[in-house]
């Protein structure tokens, strides 16, 4: 993966001024911040679901195979 140096961020960053202007310029970054914020949210919110489901299915598992062990004792004791 490519990665971005300096020279490219601040080419960026001119670029954006010009084209934006001075004034739109810093509202124009809250928006991305707040928008790149909702992003992270929303993916941090999706891992812990999918964490939930794979402890619950775990959990689940190791019942059954507790039971499993605990028919077989009781056949066997």
């Amino acid at each position: 993966m490519p990665q971005i140096g300096w020279l490219e961020i601040v080419s960026i960053i001119i670029i954006s001024i010009l084209i934006l202007g001075p004034k739109e310029f810093p509202i124009a970054l809250k928006k991305i911040g707040s928008f790149i914020g909702r992003i992270k949210n929303t993916l941090s919110n999706f891992q812990k679901e999918v964490s939930a489901v794979t402890e619950d299915i775990d959990l689940e598992e190791k019942v059954q195979k507790n039971n499993k062990i605990k028919k077989d004792l009781d056949k066997n004791g």
